[in-house]
C-alpha cells in the first residue's frame, strides 16, 4: 500500500502525536502524516513531530493551548470541513491521545454532520509518558487498584467544577492535565475532602522532551512546588500512593513522604 493509500481523497484522521517525543508515535501515525495533503496541528505537538511532516503537505498551526487558544473550536471545524470537502487527504494532529482532553468529539460531529469519513489513530497519552520518565506505575496492587484521569482547565477562571471526594480516594492514582494554575484549588479541594497532605504528588513539564522537568513533592506543599514552573509549558500532575513507588526511592506501603527533587530530562 503506497502512503497516500491510507488516506483516502476527502477523509480526516485524528491522529495522536503523543507526549512530545517522535520515537514514541505509532508506526501509524507516522505513515498517516507522511501520507496527508494537509495538517492541522496543536500548539503541543512536539517540534520533532512536525519535523516528519513532509515539505508539500500544507501545515496549518491551530495553536490551542490552555489559556491561548488561537482559533476557536468552531473555526477549527469549520476548517477540517472545508479541508474535506475540497478533496483533501486530512490530518488532524493532536498532542497525546485524540480520545483525552482533545475536543475529538466536537470535532468529529462536525464533520460526520456533512458527510464526511472520520477516523482515530490513537497516541500515547502525557500521563502514560510521565509515569515511564519517572520509573513508575499508575496503578499498583493493593495500593492504587484505579487510575482517574481529569482535567483541569476551566473556563474563564471558574472553579473547577469536579467530584472531590471520589478524586481524593487514597486507593487510586489522580492523573491531572494541565494542573499548574489549579494547583492550589486541587491541594486544598483534595485535603478538604479527606486525602492525607502527607500523599506523594509528582509534577511534569514537557514529558518525554530532552528537557522534561519533574519536581517530586506531597500534596499539602503542591502549590508552592507548581510555582517553580513555567507557566507556558505543558504539564502534568500525578497525586497518589503509587508515585511514591518513583525510581524505588520509597518501599511498597511506606508512609514517608518523597523528597523534594528536579530531575531534567530523566
Amino acid at each position: 500500500m503506497q502512503p497516500n493509500e491510507l488516506i483516502a481523497p476527502g477523509e480526516v484522521w485524528l491522529v495522536g502525536a503523543g507526549p512530545g517525543d517522535p520515537d514514541l508515535l505509532t508506526r501509524k501515525a507516522e505513515k498517516l502524516i507522511a501520507a496527508a495533503d494537509v495538517v492541522f496541528h496543536d500548539a503541543l505537538v512536539g517540534p520533532g513531530v512536525l519535523d516528519l511532516i513532509p515539505a508539500r503537505t500544507d501545515r496549518v498551526s491551530v495553536g490551542k493551548r490552555s489559556g491561548r487558544h488561537s482559533r476557536d473550536q468552531q473555526s477549527i471545524d469549520e476548517m477540517l470541513v472545508a479541508a474535506a470537502l475540497a478533496g483533501k487527504r486530512v490530518v488532524r494532529l493532536k498532542g497525546g491521545d485524540p480520545a483525552m482532553f482533545a475536543r475529538a468529539t466536537e470535532e468529529m460531529t462536525a464533520l460526520r454532520k456533512v458527510g464526511v469519513r472520520v477516523r482515530i489513530c490513537p497516541g500515547i497519552t502525557a500521563a502514560s509518558a510521565v509515569a515511564a520518565s519517572a520509573g513508575l506505575s499508575l496503578s499498583l496492587r493493593g495500593i492504587a487498584r484505579r487510575v482517574q484521569f481529569v482535567t483541569a482547565h476551566s473556563r474563564n477562571g471558574q472553579a473547577l467544577d469536579l467530584d472531590w471526594p471520589a478524586l481524593a480516594d487514597p486507593a487510586c492514582t489522580l492523573a491531572v492535565y494541565m494542573g499548574r494554575e489549579a494547583a492550589p484549588e486541587l491541594s486544598m479541594a483534595l485535603i478538604a475532602a479527606g486525602l492525607p497532605g502527607s500523599t506523594p504528588a509528582l509534577i511534569t513539564c514537557d514529558a518525554s522532551l530532552p528537557q522534561e522537568q519533574q519536581l517530586r513533592t506531597r500534596l499539602d506543599l503542591l502549590p508552592l512546588v507548581a510555582q517553580a514552573f513555567a507557566e507556558d509549558r505543558p504539564t502534568l500532575i500525578l497525586i497518589g500512593e503509587a508515585v511514591a513507588q518513583a525510581d524505588g526511592t520509597v518501599p511498597v506501603g511506606s508512609a514517608v513522604a518523597m523528597p523534594l527533587r528536579i530531575a531534567v530530562g530523566e
